[in-house]
């Protein structure tokens, strides 16, 4: 299959959305990292659900980091291939170009393993305020 210089600029908007969603996670990690360690100076005991909160919270941000450098690696040989596009080596461009579509399909498996682990870290915690609220 031939393709042209356009195929691969069609991935740009793509995959910048996709990187500014992969930071806005990020950042709301954080916030949560930050918060959780303000709970802890105020009240130094570690109460059980806070050491499962840390728990998720650190692989969360691994799978994260994960998202974005399957990401960045598929930015990078989107544009790599449409150079070698550009430079009519169409062979070698369509070849790295399929390898920036793994990267992606990667980066977005990693972000579905992400968002199941903090939709099951939320439902933990309503899970929690409606025993409460029973009691």
């Amino acid at each position: 299959m031939l393709i042209s210089l356009t195929t691969p600029a069609l991935l740009f908007p793509a995959i910048s959305l996709l990187l500014l969603a992969y930071t806005n996670r990020f950042l709301a990690i954080a916030t949560l990292i930050r918060n959780l360690h303000q709970k802890h100076i105020s009240t130094p005991e570690h109460p059980t659900p806070i050491v499962g909160q840390i728990e998720n919270l650190r692989t969360r941000l691994s799978l994260i980091k994960l998202m974005q450098i399957f990401g960045v690696f598929s930015f990078f040989l989107c544009v790599l291939s449409m150079l070698f596009l550009f430079q009519d080596s169409v062979s070698l461009g369509s070849y790295i170009f399929g390898a920036s579509m793994i990267f992606l399909l990667i980066s977005l498996g990693v972000s579905l393993v992400e968002l199941q682990i903090s939709t099951k870290a939320l439902n933990l915690e309503l899970s929690d305020m409606e025993f409460k609220k029973r009691l």
